[in-house]
């Protein structure tokens, strides 16, 4: 076991990584790395039409000129003692396991009943030690009789039927039979001896554990392997959770923040209208002194019993009786913008909370080049502009269509000045005077970072012509991949609308079709006139190509590539760079990093247009070329983590 486990991770070694077999005329790069020299060579066989330089297909090391390679000899002869290695330890394994028996318990002679047997006779069939055999050795008479090495399954060889020795196999019915069998029941039946039955079933039985060997040590290697991966998903579990654990802790503390400036705004709030209250009940209660002594006053000149005392007294009333005191009613609402502001928070995020996990980034972050507000986000920026009534928070940038006036629109703003001015809310106006100042603010962070508010601009800085999904969707058609046109490494699956890269080849039936030198497949529908729109979804946009394709594309040979012939165009990720190809001829493209892309194809035009599909679609490069017959949409996919989708177009 433990040498089988040192070969399978030396095969690891003295594998090829580009066809995943053992090395065959090994050569080595000058960054270090080994591959087959026939693989090597049409790796770079494109490369070297092109002109751009030769890259390792491991280390992505760029070479300017093609280099000299050498052939690995030392490497060869380990490759083939490896090889030969492999293979004797297989089938010593196999013969050391049939041959370890436990030893057979002795047999006993049939005429003394002591002595151990040494020789059994077939024709008596009886089992003799070396004193009761002499004369089946000496004796002539015995001369036809058939010796045998002992055995212990004697009376098991006897045929129930007839008494007689099984000395044949009938191959047809699986079972020793004796000569009269033969010539009764097995007649015509093909047979052998036992000896020869036994040396087939044991040679297949042989393979068979060979093939155990194999599928055991390989399921065991595969055990492993996914007892790290269980650790490897356990640490993965554990960073997720702590992101979400800090991502969740700073929602938290910027909700805190808020909420402690809020409680601040109301508390400063509280303390003024408080210190007003206290010193108009300072002043009240100055006033009611005041009145207390003229009214003590009085009483004590009503008492005066002298008349002339009385007469010559003067009375004056303190200031205080001309002034009509009342009590003033202040209410916390002057910053009423702060629970208006708090109130649509919990209402988008409640509508936010509601939608599937899957959905939510769409919903609040609409296209990835849309650059995010310095300072508030645009539904809370609504809320606070019309802090009366906020209502339900837009959940995409699209705004409601405006309802038809039945009335004149002076008439109508007229009225509403009007109502406007007869009943002022000091709420409202102090939440718009915040909200204007707020607003101010927000347009100049936004200057001074070069970019706009998300509410003001429509389209992403590095796009200046998005166009509106729902209008491509209108020459939206439905699309299925061609598995005719399929190499042998890609697998089609979801009724034929997804194409993967596999390791291991598929077995599909050898067609002029296919193509045979990049792994790339057409659609099986092609057009030649009006317009038509499909989008595709990757699974990562590393190696791999979306693009168009004349139905008489080269499938065999080294330019069949999608855009290094003038028979197909396309848009191509290697590796970070994107870059369009048509007729050999690139053009490098900005990287939008799309998840989704959308192709709208115009025949009449001859135009074909590349879009990032989000929330709206950016188009990212446009092929102009007249379309002189149909052209099919194409696909090329190299990396093994690569998939394509074509999708369902809706709304």
């Amino acid at each position: 076991m433990a040498d089988m486990s040192s070969l399978l991770s030396l095969e690891e070694e003295l594998t090829c990584s580009i066809c995943l077999s053992p090395f065959e005329s090994p050569v080595t790069t000058p960054c270090g790395h080994n591959f087959c020299r026939g693989c090597l060579d049409l790796t770079w066989r494109d490369s070297e039409q092109t002109g751009l330089g030769f890259n390792c297909p491991q280390c992505r090391s760029h070479f300017v000129t093609k280099p000299e390679l050498r052939k690995n000899t030392v490497l060869d002869a380990v490759v083939d003692k490896f090889k030969l290695k492999s293979k004797a330890d297989i089938y010593s394994d196999v013969m050391t396991t049939t041959k370890t028996e436990p030893d057979a318990a002795p047999i006993i002679c049939d005429v003394c009943m002591e002595g151990k047997a040494c020789k059994t006779c077939l024709t008596c069939m009886v089992s003799y030690c070396v004193e009761h055999v002499r004369p089946h050795l000496e004796n002539p008479v015995f001369g036809a009789h058939q010796l045998h090495e002992p055995l212990a399954d004697l009376q098991e060889r006897i045929c129930p039927d007839h008494s007689k020795m099984m000395e044949f196999f009938c191959v047809q019915h699986g079972r020793c039979i004796c000569s009269f069998c033969l010539q009764q029941e097995h007649k015509g039946c093909t047979f052998c001896t036992p000896d020869e039955q036994r040396v087939l079933r044991e040679s297949d039985l042989k393979k068979k554990l060979s093939q155990l060997y194999g599928k055991i040590e390989k399921t065991q290697l595969v055990l492993s392997q996914m007892k790290e991966q269980q650790s490897v998903l356990k640490d993965s579990a554990t960073n997720r959770k702590r992101e979400l654990e800090m991502v969740y802790r700073q929602i938290r503390e910027m909700l805190d923040r808020d909420e402690q400036q809020a409680m601040k705004s109301v508390d400063k709030e509280e303390e003024g209208a408080q210190s007003k209250l206290f010193s108009m009940m300072k002043k009240f209660d100055l006033n009611v002194e005041e009145m207390s002594r003229a009214r003590d006053g009085i009483t004590r000149l009503l008492g005066q019993t002298q008349s002339l005392a009385f007469l010559q007294a003067s009375v004056d009333l303190p200031s205080a009786v001309d002034f009509e005191p009342y009590a003033p009613r202040l209410n916390i609402n002057t910053k009423r913008a702060h629970l208006e502001s708090a109130a649509a928070l919990k209402e988008y995020l409640g509508n936010i909370l509601k939608q599937p996990v899957d959905t939510r980034v769409a919903l609040l972050k609409p296209a990835d080049n849309m650059p995010t507000p310095p300072l508030l986000p645009n539904p809370l920026f609504a809320g606070l502009i019309n802090p009366v009534n906020p209502g339900p928070p837009p959940a995409t940038k699209t705004e409601p269509k405006k309802k038809r006036q039945t009335k004149k629109p002076d008439q109508d703003s007229s009225k509403e000045d009007k109502t406007s001015k007869k009943h002022p809310n000091p709420a409202v106006e102090a939440a718009v005077k915040e909200a204007k100042e707020r607003m101010k603010l927000f347009h100049m962070a936004g200057a001074q970072l070069g970019t706009q508010p998300a509410s003001l601009q429509e389209t992403p800085p590095s796009i200046m012509s998005p166009a509106k999904r729902t209008d491509l969707l209108k020459y939206g058609t439905v699309l299925t991949l061609d598995h005719r046109t399929a190499h042998k490494r890609i697998v089609l699956s979801e009724n034929f609308t997804k194409a993967s890269v596999s390791d291991e080849t598929a077995a599909y039936p050898d067609s002029p079709a296919r193509f045979s030198v990049c792994s790339q497949v057409l659609c099986t529908k092609g057009f030649s006139q009006g317009r038509h729109y499909w989008e595709v979804k990757m699974t990562s946009n590393n190696f791999c190509g979306v693009g168009l394709a004349y139905n008489s594309i080269d499938r065999k040979g080294p330019t069949s590539r999608l855009g290094r012939n003038a028979q197909s165009w396309c848009v191509e990720w290697f590796n970070v760079k994107l870059s369009a190809w048509h007729d050999s001829s690139e053009t490098v493209l900005a990287n939008p990093s799309p998840s989704r892309v959308g192709v709208l194809l115009d025949c009449a035009e001859g135009t074909a247009t590349f879009y990032n599909v989000a929330e709206r679609a950016y188009p990212f490069h446009t092929f102009v070329y007249p379309f002189c017959e149909a052209v099919y949409p194409a696909f090329w996919i190299f990396s093994s983590g690569t998939a394509i989708t074509l999708c369902k177009l809706t709304n």
